[in-house]
């Protein structure tokens, strides 16, 4: 596999948009995957986050939400996307294992149901201890349908606490390994000395819940030394790294050593 250019074209003729050039858009787009680590707030590596950038096919300077991109494709694509996801992911493991750090995959609710109906897809998983699915909530379950009981996919993790339906009603129904606080609710909250000390105090309620809290979007020195000051457990954002091709990932961790 090179990794120095790893795009997958996805088609969606049947993906449910409105305009014909949305539609044009979304049955025509590709994929390129990246990392972002993820530091505890001693410094050291602790997991790297796989993201996924979006263009249009036609036009790679054109970006595409990729959560509308995922909101728009069927569940049964989104589980395409795991399965290469994943592929990607298998061919580093010995980095993963050697380095003794974790690799978190977006997902969301509905496509994390269907891959219990992929018995291949689970025995994957089992494989793979240092994968975890970090769960999402663009898009939303079925009145009827929970998430109580997934230990098939061992612990999971809370994307962007703060934002939409990602709040406290998240937390009654699934024991989270780690969640993530976002970027908004971080930056709202460190405008007044009332709103740091909510920050605390709203860490330390999060923590119970937890196993540990990580703060997303940390983007300047001050900010990182807020979360190093605080109960969170970790963070990511453009002040401790960007976005990386896999392609660099050996590299990265080489400079830890």
């Amino acid at each position: 596999m090179n990794l120095k250019q790893i795009t997958h074209r996805l088609y969606t003729p049947e993906a449910n948009i409105e305009s014909g050039q949305a539609q044009r858009l979304w049955s025509a787009c590709e994929r390129a995957y990246t990392f972002q680590p993820i530091y505890r707030t001693s410094g050291r590596l602790m997991a790297v986050e796989m993201l996924t950038a979006v263009t249009d096919r036609e036009d790679i300077s054109k970006r595409v939400r990729p959560d509308h991109y995922f909101a728009a494709i069927t569940i049964a694509q989104r589980v395409e996307v795991v399965r290469e996801q994943l592929s990607l992911l298998e061919h580093l493991e010995s980095l993963f294992l050697q380095f003794n750090i974790l690799a978190s995959v977006n997902i969301d609710g509905p496509t994390l149901l269907a891959l219990r109906q992929e018995p291949v897809m689970l025995a994957r998983i089992a494989r793979l201890p240092w994968i975890r699915f970090e769960l999402v909530e663009h898009i939303r379950l079925p009145s009827n349908a929970s998430l109580a009981g997934m230990s098939e996919f061992g612990p999971l993790w809370l994307d962007d606490f703060g934002t939409g339906m990602a709040n406290f009603s998240s937390l009654s129904e699934v024991r989270y390994d780690y969640i993530k606080v976002a970027r908004e609710l971080f930056i709202m909250l460190r405008k007044t000395a009332e709103g740091r000390h909510l920050f605390t105090l709203l860490l330390q309620l999060m923590n119970r819940y937890c196993n540990g809290v990580i703060v997303e979007g940390v983007e300047t020195a001050e900010e990182w030394r807020a979360v190093q000051a605080s109960p969170a457990m970790a963070a990511q954002g453009y002040f401790l790294s960007r976005p990386q091709s896999f392609s660099n990932l050996e590299h990265v961790l080489l400079q830890l050593v």
